[in-house]
């Protein structure tokens, strides 16, 4: 007998490093597997990023630049949904779309987290458990449960949830330090889980290594039964753990089962890795690190399978939902599914592990081959034995239906009744319909003995839950009892023409259509509709228009359905069936359209009519629809169709039977030739009737047709009420004069005077001249019409010439009193030309209420030289109290003219107008032209006026008292020939009466502001050095002084003689500047300001001898110091002290010293520091003060400086003098401050060794002993040496040094004595003897 085949199938579906993935990256860290979908991979290498891997597509293989923690792919197939984890941070996007799904920040660290499902991330913290439904819209991850203490310190490794996620388990290892000790059988890898039920709230651990749930129906089970599987390793083997989880009664309670799980020899440090499930087979498949593979099956806890599947570890697995295995990757970076061979496990089953009833279980759960006839021998002994149960247990769950046939059913129809028991037949249907669907003679065979029972309700519930295949045969069966449940079944079965005829029985022909089109069917629609418009019209007018409307087009002829209905006279159904047929209006509809209008023109117009008013259609047959809706009294209609214009007249002279606004609209659609044959035909034939509609059309259509035309159209039918109304409608919106001329022409023939008036008034069209004369020949009674167009028009003298000749002077006064009363002046001009009375001038002056130009009446009456003529009008309108300048213009010329004190009314009347009247007196008298334009500040005027006349004393008054800048400009404009003799008027006149200092401030300015300097000057003379009221002037004076110094120096000096009363300083500093010193001098000296005059004297004109003149002159400490400032600029050191000592300022103390201590004068130093003492307490005097003695070599003087207090810098002097070589000062300096350091040096310069000594013991700083042992051995003071000496050999440093020294010398036996000297010392340093000995040596 041949080996039996394996039981599984075993596939590589990729190598991950052939897609250039780095085998680095292929770890548990770094790949996720989360489903058989999508491997993720993140590359840690010189550019971060993530390779996603398409399980079903090698080829699609995405890499991007994403820099992340962990990066997991969502389980669905067709969508590319990636959740990444940078630290706290989740994202979560769709690749596809390029959006944004979902984003957050956690509070705590993530050690593991995955897709539980299709929508949720489960999320495992160090402290709690979290689900995340991303894909359902969550904003942010909730807390599903607190993780067990168990878990502490474990690496999480997976975390998963029951189908129906009620109970959840998180999956950790850690290693176990205690593993191999005695009393300890705990593995070295230790496995802590965590059950969680989400309905109880409550948590189990459990030691285990890998976790899985299963669901599985067991049999004689009314529900599946939910399972937990779990494996375990410990030092002594391992476990599979199988218990059901949440048990549902009634279902009988399953056994837990608890199966080892065998490790071969070479594999005794294995563990469970990975757990998967196959819902499918019921076969639970366990992967260990190693990479063996078991296969358990669920229900039994039997191993099927074991074997090696790969040499590296498999460190993730997801559920190979293709073939309900399992997939995985291991470290090589191996893809690997290993899957139930379903050909090969049975056969497998009963060979090898020699289980018949686990062969059949397997076979008769997932329908495998190769234990059929086991099933068939086991059915055929239940039969024989009478035991028909299990009997109808095995041919129900036989595989494939091997055994539901229906010989099956026969055999157990003929089968005996057992007594107290259902029938087998029963027994078998109830098993049946327990598991699941009946096949189609199953369904057959159960449906008969219920349809005879009247049992629908049965039917109709196996429907509902699916039990029953339906069929046609089925469907027949059920037709005889109910027909909603045939439909139902034939539905089912998809028999179409059966489900029509049910649709049709039960009335629904509304669901045909669809239902037809949805499985492809045609019925007899005709047939069909035939039969329901016999039985139901309307339903048939609703099916009819289902059928018309398909969006494929109409199902039926529409001229089919048409002749049905008409055949049974229903025009109404027929119609609306048109309607909405034809409503898309296309040209192929043409005739269905014409049939529709025929029928209703003929048996219901009213319908015709407003269809036709719908303009719903417009392809039907025009001249015939005509013609009906004529012969149907549709007169609109038919007008509306006809084409021919005879038709047209014909049909149009009716309009008693129209719509008038209607008909008007009509005639747009006509041609200019047409709508006048037709209004011509209208007037013709009835124009009483048809006047009036004319009249309309004409308004409406008067720019299409031309109102020239229509004007001739009413003027050949005679008809002026036509021509009125006409152009009454048209005349405000024409501006053709003719038409607006031919209204006014109408309404005066129709005698609407009013409405002339109107016209005459309001239209700006109408030819003025054509009118005026119109209506001169019309002489109409009322004169207004004449009148408005020549006021309008400036047709006045025509009007008052016409009007006075007629003897209708009575319009005049009506046109000036009632019209237009500012027509009044040319109203009276034309009364003059036509020498008019004066009396009745005058009276119809007077007349007049209405206002009109006062100075258009005095130019009419002044250019006929009449103006006297309307002095008592003018007197009239002052008593009156006008204010009008034209009033007082007309009596100041009258006045002037008649030298009626016009001087007088010219400076005291207020209310004439300047311009105007001094104009008139410019040829008269220019003085009065003067008095007029200076009241009005009329200035061009009076100046052009004053220059022609040679006025300018006058001139010269009237710019003084102006005070304008800009009309100063102008007058002394240097080309102008009158500026010389205006500029003396100014001086001699205009100024020297002027009292107010504004005036003579603008006048000053001016000449100033056009540079006028030596008329400035002469101004000035008059008014400051001549008696005036601005001599005294301080502003005045010093703007003197300042044009004198600017342009005529000579007279500077004499000003400063006479005047005193200018700005002393600003006049002072002004010469200073222009180099007049001695003038500034001669100020400065006259007014007390002797630093300033000194001032002058030594920096501007350099006398430092006449500045000391001065100063013993004047002898005041400023001055002195002035003196001394100067004095040491000048390098006079000597004379500047004294001079600074005179003043007693120590104030420039720091140049002093500077200066004197580089030209070497310390006796003048000491002198001038002795004094500055006395007053400013500075540390640079005393310490100059110190430096000086020391300099001059006043030591008694300097011992008495430092035992008074003071501030000098003793030790600054001090340095000085050393680096001078004054060295009997640098001690009484040292001394003073005890620099015992600086003193001891200084002594060693001066020779006394000792006393240097002294000073350094004092000092204690060995570079001072160094210095003054050099100067000690120097000079062969070898004993002070030695104490020198001494202090420094407890210093080793020094000792090369001081060796040296002697040595250099040949001093051997001093340095010898020295060293001896220096062994006895305490602070003696070691080195010492050792010196001495070598020195010993060396000697």
């Amino acid at each position: 007998m041949a080996a039996p085949e394996k039981p599984i199938v075993f596939t590589e579906h990729l190598q991950l490093t052939a897609l250039g993935i780095q085998p680095a990256s292929i770890s548990f860290q770094s790949l996720t597997l989360e489903s058989d979908a999508w491997i993720c991979v993140r590359e840690t290498l010189d550019t971060p990023q993530v390779v996603i891997v398409n399980l079903n597509d090698s080829n699609d293989v995405v890499r991007r630049p994403i820099t992340a923690d962990s990066a997991i792919m969502n389980p669905r197939a067709g969508e590319k949904i990636l959740a990444l984890k940078a630290q706290r941070q989740l994202q979560v996007f769709n690749l596809g779309t390029k959006s944004k799904i979902g984003a957050h920040q956690m509070n705590e660290d993530i050690t593991f987290w995955t897709w539980i499902n299709d929508t949720t991330i489960g999320i495992v913290t160090d402290r709690e458990v979290l689900h995340w439904k991303v894909m359902d819209g969550q904003a942010s991850p909730q807390k599903v449960f607190d993780r067990h203490a168990t878990l502490a310190g474990n690496q999480i490794i997976n975390y998963r949830i029951s189908q129906d996620e009620k109970w959840l388990v998180v999956v950790g290892i850690s290693s176990n330090p205690n593993a191999g000790q005695p009393g300890q059988n705990g593995f070295k890898i230790k496995g802590a889980m965590q059950l969680y039920s989400l309905e109880r709230g409550v948590s189990q651990p459990i030691e285990g290594h890998a976790a899985a749930f299963a669901t599985i129906k067991m049999d004689g089970a009314a529900n599946p039964t939910k399972m937990f599987c779990f494996a375990v390793r410990t030092a002594t083997g391992a476990k599979l753990h199988i218990v059901e989880i949440g048990h549902q009664a009634p279902n009988p309670p399953f056994q837990k089962k608890a199966v080892d799980v065998f490790f071969p020899a070479e594999a005794t440090n294995d563990f469970p890795v990975a757990l998967q499930v196959s819902p499918k087979h019921g076969i639970l498949y366990l992967v260990t690190k190693f990479g063996f593979i078991h296969l358990y099956e669920i229900e039994t806890g039997q191993c099927i399978y074991m074997n090696r599947i790969s040499g590296e570890t498999i460190f993730t697995t997801a559920e190979y939902e293709t073939t309900s295995g399992i997939i995985g990757v291991n470290r090589k970076g191996q893809v690997l599914s290993v899957s139930v061979d379903e050909d090969t496990i049975v056969p497998y089953i009963q060979q090898v592990i020699n289980s018949p009833e686990l062969a059949i279980k397997l076979a008769t759960r997932a329908g495998l081959p190769g234990a059929d006839h086991i099933i068939q021998q086991q059915y055929q002994v239940y039969i024989q034995n009478g035991n028909y149960g299990e009997a109808a247990k095995i041919a129900a769950n036989s595989p494939r239906g091997l055994l539901r046939t229906p010989q099956t059913i026969e055999t157990f129809k003929k089968l005996p009744q057992v007594p107290g028991t259902l029938s087998p037949i029963l027994q078998y249907f109830g098993i049946l319909l327990e598991k699941g669907e009946l096949n189609k003679y199953e369904s057959l065979e159960l449906a008969r003995p219920v349809i005879q029972q009247g049992k629908k309700q049965l039917l109709e519930k196996w429907l509902k839950e699916n039990k029953l295949e339906c069929s046609e045969e089925l469907g027949d069966l059920c037709r005889v009892a109910d027909m909603n449940l045939a439909l139902s079944v034939y539905l089912r079965a998809n028999v179409p023409n059966k489900v029509v005829a049910c649709f049709a029985e039960l009335g629904q022909f509304d669901k045909i259509v669809l239902y037809s089109k949805k499985v492809g069917y045609t019925p007899d629609y005709a047939q069909l509709l035939q039969h329901l418009v016999r039985i139901n019209p309307d339903k048939g007018a609703e099916f009819a228009t289902q059928l018309v409307n398909d969006e494929s087009g109409p199902m039926v002829d529409l001229d089919r359905i048409i002749d049905i209905f008409m055949s049974q006279n229903m025009l109404q159904q027929a119609t609306s069936i048109l309607l909405d047929a034809l409503k898309d209006n296309k040209p192929e509809q043409g005739p269905l359209q014409t049939r529709l209008l025929e029928m209703n023109l003929v048996s219901a117009p009213q319908v015709a009519d407003a269809i036709l008013g719908n303009e719903m259609f417009t392809h039907y047959d025009r001249p015939r629809i005509a013609n009906l809706a004529e012969k149907a009294g549709l007169m609109q209609r038919a007008l509306e169709h006809y084409e021919d214009i005879n038709d047209i007249k014909r049909v149009v002279v009716h309009t008693n039977l129209f719509n008038q606004d209607w008909l008007v609209n009509f005639f747009g659609r006509l041609t200019v030739e047409q709508s006048f044959a037709c209004l011509h035909e209208m007037l013709k034939s009835n124009i009483r009737q048809n006047l009036q509609i004319v009249v309309q059309i004409a308004s409406k259509y008067s720019d299409l047709l031309g109102p020239v035309k229509l004007i001739e159209l009413f003027e050949q039918y005679k008809s002026s009420e036509g021509l009125y109304y006409y152009l009454g409608a048209v005349v405000n919106l024409s501006e053709d004069p003719e038409v607006h001329f031919k209204y006014i022409q109408a309404a005066t023939r129709t005698g609407q005077i009013r409405e002339v008036e109107r016209m005459c008034r309001e239209s700006n069209f109408y030819n003025p001249e054509k009118v005026k004369n119109f209506l001169k020949e019309a002489r109409l009674s009322d004169q207004l019409p004449l009148i408005i167009v020549c006021d309008r028009f400036d047709f006045v003298h025509d009007l008052v010439l016409y009007l006075y000749q007629n003897g209708l002077t009575n319009f005049i006064e009506i046109y000036v009193q009632r019209v237009n009363s500012a027509r009044t002046p040319q109203v009276i001009g034309g009364l003059l030309d036509v020498d008019c009375d004066e009396q009745t001038v005058k009276n119809l002056l007077m007349s007049v209420t209405g206002t009109f130009p006062i100075d258009e009446l005095v130019d009419e009456v002044e250019k006929r030289n009449r103006l006297k003529l309307i002095l008592p009008w003018l007197n009239n309108k002052v008593e009156q109290g006008s204010t009008d300048h034209a009033v007082y213009n007309a009596i100041a010329k009258i006045s002037i003219d008649s030298n009626n004190n016009p001087e007088a009314f010219l400076k005291e009347n207020n209310l004439y107008d300047p311009a105007i009247v001094g104009k008139y007196c410019e040829k008269r008298d220019p003085y009065l032209a003067y008095i007029a334009y200076a009241k009005g500040f009329c200035d061009d005027e009076l100046i052009n006026i004053t220059n022609e006349n040679q006025m300018y004393k006058h001139q010269a008054r009237y710019l003084v008292k102006r005070r304008e800048i800009d009309l100063w400009t102008q007058v002394l404009d240097p080309e102008s020939i009158h500026r010389r003799a205006l500029i003396d008027q100014v001086i001699a006149t205009a100024i020297p009466e002027s009292t107010d200092p504004d005036d003579v401030s603008v006048t000053v300015k001016a000449f100033m502001h056009m540079e006028l300097h030596g008329p400035l000057l002469e101004l000035l003379e008059k008014i400051i050095i001549e008696p005036s009221p601005f001599s005294d002037n301080r502003s005045l004076q010093s703007l003197m002084f300042l044009t004198a110094i600017k342009n005529d120096r000579g007279k500077v000096m004499g000003y400063i003689n006479k005047l005193s009363g200018y700005d002393v300083e600003a006049i002072a500093k002004v010469a200073t500047e222009a180099g007049l010193y001695e003038e500034a001098f001669t100020i400065y000296q006259k007014h007390d300001m002797h630093a300033e005059a000194m001032n002058v004297l030594v920096e501007h004109m350099v006398s430092i001898d006449r500045g000391f003149a001065y100063a013993n002159k004047i002898n005041q400490p400023a001055v002195w110091s002035r003196l001394g400032k100067a004095q040491l600029d000048g390098l006079r050191v000597k004379e500047a002290i004294d001079s600074y000592i005179k003043a007693e300022d120590p104030s420039n103390f720091a140049e002093v010293i500077e200066i004197a201590n580089r030209a070497g004068k310390h006796e003048d130093l000491v002198r001038f520091l002795q004094m500055a003492r006395k007053t400013a307490r500075e540390p640079k005097i005393d310490t100059e003060l110190a430096y000086a003695y020391a300099k001059t070599d006043r030591l008694h003087d300097m011992e008495e400086f430092l035992g008074m207090t003071n501030v000098a810098d003793i030790l600054q002097v001090g340095e000085k003098c050393f680096e001078d070589e004054l060295y009997q000062a640098s001690k009484l300096l040292f001394s003073s401050i005890s620099n015992w350091a600086r003193l001891a040096t200084t002594l060693i310069y001066l020779g006394e060794n000792q006393a240097a000594v002294d000073a350094a013991r004092k000092a204690g700083n060995t570079q001072v002993w160094k210095q003054v042992n050099a100067a000690c051995v120097d000079k062969k003071e070898f004993r002070l040496a030695q104490i020198c000496g001494l202090n420094l050999i407890v210093h080793a440093e020094e000792l090369p040094a001081l060796l040296s020294l002697y040595e250099r010398n040949g001093y051997f036996d001093e340095i010898i004595s020295l060293m001896e000297g220096g062994l006895g010392l305490e602070r003696a340093h070691m080195a010492s003897p050792l010196a001495l000995r070598l020195h010993a040596e060396g000697s």
